[in-house]
């Protein structure tokens, strides 16, 4: 069986093995995308945050903490809406049981919009970048990360516990669906490469003003060995993007 977007993470196995990985330290989650992404959105107080693809909204917690006025989440799974709502007991706060292809987005309601690791599994992903664009007020913010293009084209994935020692990029000009095989389960992906994603963001009129591939920083690795392998390739790509007035 292919799971397509998030309906992945409504397997009850799948969603327990998960969320064991994406809560440890070492995960590349917390160490290599995180740091890098809370940069990026910098200052959040008075702001009005939508989340996209927001799974268990650990980042709203940290949001609101932070002095955002209204954190907004959407995702597609039943256990994901469930555990966000069980988080998020603020008045200023809302989950939506969604996909984002078929929310209906408000128009000019946020100062910043987020997605974490989403978008790649998105087959028309300029039809919710237009979305995005729609819904930010001028001068708003789009910041995003997906999985980095060396990985949706990479091939040869390790099965079970082992880590991956090596990388085979393969048919990367060929933009489309891949079948990952992620935790014993096959997950639809859409590869995508950096100039594809820079054309959607541009032609969706955004200006692009900053892009990172989480370079990992030596202060979060308890590792050298886990340090070291994270240097090999990129595994995130991170993009920061202005709606112009």
């Amino acid at each position: 069986m292919e799971y397509r977007g998030s309906s992945v993470y409504d397997n009850d196995d799948f969603l327990s093995t998960y969320l064991m990985r994406r809560k440890r330290q070492a995960s590349p989650n917390n160490i290599l995308e995180k740091p890098v992404l809370l940069q990026l959105i910098g200052e959040v107080r008075g702001k009005k945050v939508l989340d996209l693809g927001c799974g268990d909204a650990e980042i709203g917690k940290e949001l609101l903490e932070a002095g955002c006025s209204f954190y907004e989440g959407v995702d597609g799974s039943v256990n994901m809406v469930g555990k966000a709502q069980q988080a998020l007991t603020s008045e200023s706060s809302r989950i939506h049981l969604a996909s984002m292809e078929d929310w209906d987005f408000p128009r000019e309601s946020y100062d910043l919009v987020i997605s974490r690791l989403a978008l790649h599994y998105l087959e028309d992903l300029q039809k919710v970048v237009q979305q995005i664009h729609h819904s930010l007020k001028p001068g708003g913010h789009f910041i995003f990360s997906v999985q980095h293009p060396i990985l949706t084209s990479s091939i040869n994935n390790p099965e079970g516990e082992q880590k991956r020692s090596s990388w085979l990029v393969d048919d990367y000009f060929k933009i489309g669906n891949r079948t990952e095989k992620w935790m014993g389960k096959d997950v639809i992906k859409y590869h995508r490469t950096i100039e594809e994603y820079f054309r959607i963001i541009n032609d969706c009129g955004f200006r692009v003003s900053t892009l990172k591939e989480c370079t990992p920083q030596r202060k979060y690795f308890t590792s050298e060995e886990e340090y070291l392998r994270r240097m090999r390739v990129p595994i995130i790509l991170l993009m920061s993007c202005e709606k112009a007035g």
